[in-house]
């Protein structure tokens, strides 16, 4: 079930990147982002009471407050140089470059979780990292 989700958030990614990139036209990247912000709010709220978890509010720890605020704090900042970043440049080669998130997220995670690095995980880093340069040079 994993892979389903995860093939339903990329391409709603893919679709979110080619809306963005339309609906950005003549409008503030930062304002862009903020109505782009609210809907996604009104969303996730909505999903959490229409599962009725609004119960677990009370049940977050204060470690995991603090690291979904920074979650949060970094979702942000990436929203807000996406959009400018799609707004200048072509969504054709913004997109690749944000998704070398994938190499970074998998350093990060070797790192700081030690998760198991290897050599399938090492090329495909390598290889992303590689289609992303060949995507937009």
């Amino acid at each position: 079930m994993w892979f389903v989700l995860a093939l339903l958030s990329a391409i709603f990614a893919a679709l979110t990147s080619i809306l963005a990139k339309i609906g950005i036209e003549g409008v503030n990247s930062n304002l862009a982002t903020a109505v782009r912000t609210v809907v996604v709010v009104l969303l996730a709220w909505g999903m959490v009471f229409l599962t009725n978890a609004q119960g677990g509010l009370g049940n977050i720890s204060r470690k995991s407050w603090i690291f979904l605020i920074l979650s949060g704090l970094a979702t942000g900042a990436s929203w807000l140089c996406y959009y400018k970043a799609l707004q200048i440049g072509e969504a054709s080669k913004v997109v690749p470059v944000d998704k070398l998130s994938v190499v970074i997220t998998l350093v990060l995670a070797f790192i700081f979780l030690h998760e198991k690095v290897t050599p399938k995980s090492v090329a495909g880093c390598i290889l992303i990292g590689v289609g992303t340069l060949l995507m937009v040079l």
